[in-house]
């Protein structure tokens, strides 16, 4: 007896987002244990999941079939697959219609778009019951698709069902359309049905108990072999044999797709490989005026060369072309990544590193062997890249240019935070238990609740947790990436399906960068990097100030105090160096040159941690141990990182000059290395890699070392070219802060929201420096923050500036309001608060946001609550006849002003309060000043005491919660940075002492610590062993006036956050500054997380 076979033409991913319950490759490894031929994949509306799809059946040797089923007007669905690549192009064309017609996340499309596009599909009817609609239907699949129309067979499992199909048969045969059967799979294995029940909640916004016939009725919606689809349906054999013969039918292939780059006639005339040789060889001069290097000359014809073989030439001229067009509207903008391995990127003024110079590998980015498509990634200022992006569309045409879609995926804390929501839990509890969960932690455990003193036992709530866990990694929905574009000769619609993005005139494709890359297309990056936009802000008015313009290529290199002041770890709020594990390592590392920047970005990484290599590196840098080279072709591959593998690149050159590697042969094993922890490539190399060191006269011993340290940091490793291109923004924004620190914090505070710090850590390290920081004001003020001469020299003898807080920091204050304010006073300074709601034109809500960022204090002395007093007084349209004399005389009148109210003074720290609450910084005391008292009777000490004492030292500190960290690479250790009005302190928390205290972890605005000092040179840890909770004694704050004095001119540094309205009633203090329910009470410390 023959084996049955069956292909399976109606499966749903985990694509259709919040439809089906299993991945690819879940389901395709399910088909091959099955024994099930081939694999339909229809998405709903979408084709989204095609691309892993087609990786998981090229994996498992199963045959894709793709298709795609299309909800239509009228309730009418059907299932579509291309037979041809024509066919398939006309697919995506339809859904792209459906797409922009419906919007961001919809497809509206009718039976009549389906018939205009629906040449070369076939299309297959899904029907529910035989009724004269189905009747009707039939008639017109037939019409219109002739031998390419279908009507599916499935089972639902409900009453009469048996009796269903047959009607349903019949009355497809009466009508000449054949029936096919399908299982119309939702989930690869039957334990996945109760996953399937909460996406379906989840989508439906609903809790299961709610949900009704919403749930699947059966349990039956998973894969099943073969024989027992034989067993169902062995009333229609010759629907079953259809299933294969639809897919013999389906012959398209997504490695049809034949890619092909837009030309860029750049140059009449000339051929792009042509183009691309010109502009390189005009450009040389402006990179190397003293004449060109024969290794470089060399890496440019093995480069265009390389180039011209791959037909790569038009990406190049693309990239030039937007480098120029942003260089042309003066957009401060620079290539990083693999790209900077690239001599013709460097001399085009793409990057600004020359890879020759330090020694980069060229097949990190292109590869012969590899024929992988490059990938240029171009930082552009985070405040101007739209205008680089709508260029390109508006360049290559809308019907040829798109950005990348992201796939969000469920983390363990949303994971945990709707599974509750749809079993029931209680709101607050899920919102407890989520909050318990670290927010990048790709699953969620039992600790949680046992930290909450919860009954595990309880069902809903293990049932919640095994869901959870299965839930993270599922495809939440589509996002853009931020500035992938995919451009096309051809129509790109007929090569994947564009829909609109959430922003306006943006459009995306259905395919993440990584889908793009199993299809080789090539992807331009433009990438928005706030650090720029600082820093062109900051040269712009360098430029004012001097009359020297600047730019990353031409600041002053070597300069000494600006390496001293990075040894010093004195970085906040520079590029890549200004993280706390940055900080940690300066002034262990001391860099001196601008290479030692470049190991300096990339030494704090998992990569080189995982794989052991910080410790020896910092050793032989510091001369106790010494370098081994038992070849000198080692040396000249690891010797200016002394014997320690740090790059990719490195790991690349050893394999090719210690191994004999082929360079194509060495990048597939950094890929692998890239990928070994998902699918174990690597292992293939690895007896290649050590018999090819052996061969060559290394010890065996010494090639399994070197191996396994490659291997260690797989793929944590950092590019060096990466490395270099930041490393040479971090010198250039630390030199700016080193000897311009005015210009850098108001570039700073211009530039965001962008960094590691908040404005108030940036103000606070600004006035530490010594710069003066002024308060918002009305009369002085501008949108943004700017620079006001004091009338004082600095010790070279040049003129002084403050810094004026910007418009800009007032929360709630709109950019139109603050440009009326700021154009009305153009005249003359605005005389009161009748005078600035009548000459700028704003509403009393405008002026409210003023008034409760204290900005009328500076110029009118008038403090908050005479402000909102006086605001209170104006009326929304001012009286007839005095708004007349008003006009007339150009003054206010008496009439219209309110008789003078003395008020109350606020508390000391309640000014504090409001400063955070609607500046989101102080220029007053640190917080923690009022509370000093308390705490030194606890005997808690400061945070400068607390680094100042000799090594381990037990001690209890205290402090504001900056940051959180938990590096993937300290294996559960917690690292906290706390600060007080002394400065901060650094904490590291073992694994046990995070379990102990983790609700105070990850939930506390403020936080006592007892543990021990550790020290290693300048570097100072506190090694926790106890935590408490002090946000109630952050809470009275408010209500504190300054006891005693302590010196004066901090900002604080922790992050800003909008404190809750105080809703107490019957307050005593008459007569009342504006609504109570108006006032900022307490700070709410809002902490930054860092996995």
């Amino acid at each position: 007896m023959s084996t049955p076979r069956y292909a399976e033409l109606q499966v749903t991913t985990h694509f259709s987002f919040l439809r089906g319950a299993s991945s690819c490759e879940e389901l395709f490894e399910q088909a091959k244990r099955l024994g099930i031929e081939a694999l339909g994949i229809v998405d709903r509306n979408s084709l989204a999941g095609i691309p892993r799809a087609y990786e998981a059946a090229s994996n498992h040797g199963i045959r894709l079939i793709i298709g795609c089923r299309l909800d239509l007007d009228d309730d009418l669905s059907v299932l579509v697959y291309p037979m041809d690549r024509p066919a398939y192009g006309r697919l995506c064309r339809l859904l792209s219609v459906g797409k922009k017609r419906g919007g961001k996340g919809k497809c509206r499309l009718t039976w009549d778009d389906l018939v205009t596009y629906g040449e070369g599909l076939i299309v297959v009817l899904l029907a529910d019951l035989a009724d004269d609609l189905c009747a009707l239907r039939l008639r017109r699949l037939k019409a219109a698709f002739a031998d390419r129309a279908y009507m599916a067979l499935s089972l639902r499992r409900r009453p009469n069902d048996q009796m269903r199909l047959f009607e349903l048969s019949g009355m497809a045969e009466a009508a000449g359309v054949p029936t096919v059967v399908t299982n119309d799979v939702l989930f690869h294995v039957p334990e996945r049905r109760m996953l399937q029940d909460v996406v379906t909640c989840i989508r439906h916004n609903c809790t299961i108990d709610e949900a009704g016939f919403r749930r699947e009725r059966h349990a039956d919606r998973y894969m099943k072999p073969p024989e027992e689809m034989h067993r169902l349906f062995a009333r229609y054999p010759e629907a079953l044999c259809r299933s294969l013969e639809i897919a013999k039918r389906c012959k398209f292939s997504l490695k049809e797709l034949v890619y092909q780059y837009p030309e860029e006639r750049s140059l009449p005339g000339l051929t792009a490989q042509q183009a691309l040789e010109k502009l390189v060889w005009e450009a040389v001069p402006g990179r190397y005026p003293d004449g060109l290097p024969e290794k470089v000359k060399r890496a440019l014809h093995h480069e265009l060369g390389l180039i011209g073989r791959l037909e790569y030439a038009p990406y190049f001229l693309t990239v030039n072309a937007i480098v120029r067009h942003a260089r042309s509207l003066d957009i401060l903008c620079q290539g990083r990544g693999s790209a900077a391995n690239s001599v013709v990127c460097y001399v085009l003024g793409i990057t600004a590193i020359d890879p020759v110079k330090v020694d980069l590998l060229f097949e990190r980015f292109v590869s012969e062997e590899r024929r992988e498509p490059p990938d240029i990634d171009v930082d552009f200022e985070h405040q101007r890249r739209e205008e680089v992006i709508q260029w390109v569309y508006d360049t290559y045409g809308r019907d040829k240019a798109a950005l990348c879609s992201v796939v969000t995926r469920y983390r363990g804390r949303g994971a945990l935070r709707d599974v509750g929501k749809v079993l029931g839990l209680p709101e607050d509890l899920t919102k407890l238990l989520s909050s318990q969960v670290w927010r990048w932690s790709e699953g969620v455990g039992e600790k949680q609740v046992q930290e909450l003193n919860l009954n595990m036992e309880d069902r809903r709530l293990k049932l919640a947790f095994e869901l959870a866990n299965q839930l993270v990694g599922t495809p939440r929905h589509h996002s853009q990436h931020p500035g992938g574009f995919v451009l096309t000769h051809d129509r790109l619609d007929e090569l994947v399906p564009i829909e609109p993005a959430a922003m306006d005139d943006r459009q995306i494709i259905e395919w993440d960068k990584d889908d793009i890359d199993v299809v080789k297309f090539m992807k331009m990056d433009c990438l928005a990097l706030g650090m720029l936009s600082c820093m062109k802000r900051g040269f712009n008015m360098l430029e004012e100030r001097t009359g020297v313009k600047y730019d990353l290529a031409t600041v002053p290199q070597d300069d000494d105090p600006t390496y001293a002041m990075i040894q010093k770890a004195d970085t906040l709020g520079t590029f890549q160096i200004e993280s706390r594990a940055q900080m940690s390592m300066l002034p262990r590392l001391k860099p001196k040159i601008f290479y030692d920047l470049v190991i300096q970005v990339a030494i704090v990484r998992p990569g080189p941690i995982q794989g052991d290599m910080v410790h020896p590196y910092l050793r032989r840098r510091d001369k106790k141990e010494e370098e081994h080279y038992p070849k000198e072709e080692l040396r000249g591959v690891l010797g200016k990182t002394l014997g320690v593998p740090l790059f990719q690149e490195q790991a690349m050159r050893v394999a090719i000059e210690c191994a004999g590697f082929s360079p194509g042969k060495a990048d597939q094993l950094r890929r692998a290395m890239a990928t070994f922890k998902n699918v174990g490539t690597i292992s293939k190399f690895r007896q290649d890699m050590i018999d090819g060191m052996v061969e060559r006269g290394y010890e065996q011993e010494f090639a399994e070392r070197i191996f396994k340290q490659l291997e260690g940091f797989g793929s944590y490793g950092f590019p060096e070219s990466h490395a270099a291109s930041f490393a040479l923004i971090a010198y250039a924004s630390s030199w700016l802060k080193c000897h311009h620190p005015d210009i850098f914090c108001t570039a700073l505070l211009n530039s965001q929201p962008m960094g590691f710090y908040a404005p108030a850590q940036i103000v606070r390290d600004a006035r530490d420096h010594g710069v003066e920081v002024r308060p918002v004001c009305v009369n002085n003020s501008r949108f943004d923050c700017t620079l006001e001469p004091t009338g004082k020299k600095n010790g070279k003898g040049e003129e002084r500036f403050a810094v004026r807080l910007g418009l800009r920091m007032v929360k709630g204050l709109s950019n139109k309001h603050a440009a009326d304010i700021v154009t009305g006073r153009q005249d003359r300074p605005f005389a009161s608060v009748d005078d600035l709601w009548r000459r700028a034109g704003v509403p009393a809500a405008a002026l409210v946001c003023l008034a409760e960022a204290d900005a009328f204090l500076p110029s009118l002395s008038l403090a908050r609550r005479e402000a909102l007093w006086a605001i209170k007084a104006l009326r929304d349209e001012p009286l007839p006849l005095f708004a007349a004399a008003a006009s007339r005389e150009n003054t206010v009148v008496d009439e219209l002003q309110e008789p003078s109210v003395t008020l109350r003074p606020m508390t000391d720290g309640g000014e504090v309060v409001q400063d955070y609450g609607h500046v989101g910084l102080t220029l007053r005391e640190h917080p923690m000043t009022f509370l000093r008292h308390d705490l030194s009777r606890r005997r808690i000490v400061t945070c400068a005491e607390a680094v100042r004492v000799r090594d381990g030292t037990w001690l209890e500190t205290a402090g504001l919660v900056l940051v959180r960290q938990r590096p993937g690479s300290a294996k559960g250790v917690i690292f906290m940075t706390l600060e007080d009005e002394t400065g901060i302190a650094n904490a590291v928390l073992w694994v046990k002492t995070f379990e102990k205290y983790r609700r105070v972890v990850l939930s506390a605005g403020m936080v006592g610590i007892y543990g021990k000092i550790q020290r290693e040179g300048e570097v100072v840890h506190l090694v926790a062993h106890r935590l408490t909770d002090l946000s109630e004694a952050l809470a009275s704050v408010g209500e504190r006036n300054h006891a005693f004095p302590l010196p004066h001119g901090r900002g604080d540094e922790f992050h800003h956050g909008i404190p809750p309205e105080d809703h107490r009633a019957n307050r005593k203090h008459p007569p009342p500054a504006a609504d109570d329910e108006d006032e900022v009470e307490r700070i709410k410390v809002i902490s930054r997380n860092f996995h």
